[in-house]
Order: C-alpha cells, then sequence, then structure tokens
C-alpha cells in the first residue's frame, strides 16, 4: 500500500507515421516553452483546496538506478533532470510528483525527493514560492492485515489538521480501500484529493495527427478535459518535459473527449494492480 501527502514548497507511447510532423510539433512546442512566461490556468485538487496546475510533471527517474538510466547515474543525467526541471517551469508547469522511495543512493545517486528540493532551492524564492509537490510514503513492508489502513490514514489526517501537507491521497488503491480511506477521512472534514486513473487509448494518434500533436499530447489533453485529473507524466529531460508542456494551451473538442472516454471504458485494468494484493 502507498499513501500520498501533498504540500506547497517554498512559500507558501506511439509515434506519429510521418517523422516530419513529429518534428515541426516538436519545434512548435519548443517555440510556446521560450514564449510562455506565465502559469497556465490552475484547477482544484480534487476535493481539497488546494491549486495546482492543469498538468504536472513526475521526478520517478530523477536520481533513481534500480529502474532507470540504465543503472547508472552521472553529471549528463543530472543536468537533464534539471532542465527537466526549469523546462517545466519555464513552460508554465509547477506541480511535481516524488516519493520517498523514487530514486536511490546506489552507485553515486541521490533520491528524486532530494534532487527536487534541490531544484526548487536553485531556482530561487520568486519561484519556489508557487511550486507544489505531491510526495508519497511507501508503508513497506507491512501490508493490510491486524493492524489495518486507519493507523496510516489518522497519521495522515493529523499531518494535514497540523498544516503540515495541504491534502491527502492514495495511489495503487483497490476501490474497496479507496472508499474506506474516502470514508475515515470524511468524518475528520478532510477530502481525498485524487486516486490514479489509467486510460488506453487507442484513436489518440489520428486525432494527433489532425492537431499536429504528438499522441502523447493528445493523452495528456484529454486527461486535463476530465476537469478532475491532474496527469502527472514522468520527465527525465528538457525534450520530454517540452512535449508535456505542448499538451496544454489548446483542447479537444468535446466529440473527441467523449469517444476517447468511451474507448477508454472499454480498456481492460493492467493485470496485477494493484499494489497492495502482490
Amino acid at each position: 500500500m502507498a499513501s500520498m501527502a501533498l504540500q506547497l514548497c517554498g512559500g507558501g507511447s506511439l509515434s506519429l507515421a510521418r517523422r516530419r510532423s513529429s518534428q515541426s510539433t516538436r519545434a512548435s512546442a519548443s517555440e510556446n516553452v521560450s514564449t510562455l512566461n506565465r502559469e497556465e490556468e490552475k484547477v482544484r485538487l480534487g476535493g481539497s483546496d488546494l491549486m495546482v496546475t492543469k498538468l504536472g510533471i513526475g521526478a520517478w527517474a530523477w536520481g533513481d538506478t534500480s529502474y532507470w538510466n540504465d543503472s547508472q547515474w552521472d553529471d549528463g543525467k543530472l543536468k537533464a533532470a534539471k532542465a527537466a526541471f526549469n523546462t517545466s517551469i519555464d513552460g508554465g508547469i509547477t506541480f511535481f510528483d516524488t516519493a520517498e522511495v523514487y530514486g536511490t543512493r546506489f552507485v553515486g545517486a541521490v533520491n528524486s525527493e532530494t534532487l527536487l528540493g534541490r531544484f526548487i532551492k536553485e531556482r530561487g524564492e520568486k519561484d519556489s514560492a508557487k511550486i507544489a509537490v505531491a510526495t508519497k510514503f511507501a508503508a513497506l513492508p507491512w501490508r493490510p492485515g491486524i493492524w489495518g489502513n486507519e493507523g496510516y490514514i489518522d497519521g495522515l489526517g493529523d499531518a494535514v489538521e497540523k498544516g503540515l501537507v495541504k491534502a491527502v491521497g492514495v495511489s495503487n488503491y483497490s476501490e474497496k480501500r479507496l472508499r474506506n480511506a474516502y470514508n475515515q477521512l470524511k468524518k475528520r472534514g478532510i477530502p481525498l484529493a485524487s486516486n490514479q486513473l489509467q486510460p488506453l487509448l487507442t484513436r489518440i494518434k489520428e486525432i494527433g495527427q489532425s492537431y499536429g500533436k504528438t499522441p502523447t499530447q493528445v493523452a495528456l489533453n484529454w486527461l486535463v478535459a476530465q476537469g478532475n485529473v491532474v496527469p502527472i507524466p514522468g520527465a527525465k529531460n528538457a525534450e520530454q518535459a517540452t512535449e508535456f508542456v505542448g499538451a496544454l494551451g489548446w483542447s479537444l473538442t468535446e466529440q473527441e473527449v467523449e469517444e476517447l472516454r468511451s474507448l477508454a471504458s472499454e480498456t481492460k485494468p493492467v493485470i496485477g494492480f494493484p499494489v497492495e494484493k502482490l
């Protein structure tokens, strides 16, 4: 089981059929990054009072040597991660997702939380005041059993009431445990902020070609259109962050949103999830 606590820091794949189309899309997105000096319109995170950008950036790969980065972490990868961070901020994305178990301290690496904190500090007080960070803890090696989940949920509720975090959420929960967590927090007047959505779309390639967007950008734009989802794609470098920024600043039609929603509803869940069943 993995629970999430979110707080404000500082102050407060598919490919397009034609290579040329993909290249022009990336070039256009790059231009948008250089000219976009404002934050995208923010949205309320679930039932909380926390306002975040419509799109977040996942920092799982930052510092990791156990799953990402070919088991190596060096200055080049560090610079790439920082470039991803800065490109995101410059493009108006100020919401980042990390966890205490993201990244490792092996082979000279440093964990994701530490790197993100360093990047925020180096960015300066003006920008750090508007950055929101979602971080998580994994209750390992324990599993729901004789003690249940109540202690973890109450602990997160205490963190909200003490002002340590702004909102509480969960990751990789079954529907039953999600409902139980929601009801337990509701008794204390604390909303459960969000839960993961797993869309698997098959039509995004055609739609992307009509907009001059990559399938990734279409999928992210569709998620934003739901109104109750804040996507957090992982960015390992500036190029990926640039592509994610290109998912904002335009909108799918209502018909396209509904069509993709219908297709997504027919998608079977990934076998083996949620993680707590392992």
